[in-house]
């Protein structure tokens, strides 16, 4: 397994799971049992991990996001 990404948005992260599932890729999500206990301060990010065989694909993926979010606009 790799990790993908880390984050504490849960938009984000819902949104991710739900496209690299489109994509035929799993993904596993792990510290959100611990995020949740230390108290839903934010300093324990998820990570997003993927086997390594679809690591590739699945950073295409995140950069989709990415873009998505930015609007296309190049991030200063």
């Amino acid at each position: 397994m790799e990790e993908l990404m880390r984050t504490n948005d849960p938009v984000l992260l819902s949104w991710l799971i739900t496209r690299l599932a489109g994509e035929n890729i799993d993904a596993v999500v792990l510290d959100a049992h611990t995020s949740v206990m230390e108290g839903s301060i934010s300093a324990i990010q998820r990570r997003v991990m993927v086997v390594s065989e679809d690591l590739a694909r699945a950073r295409q993926v995140l950069a989709e996001a990415e873009i998505i979010h930015t609007g296309g606009r190049p991030v200063a």
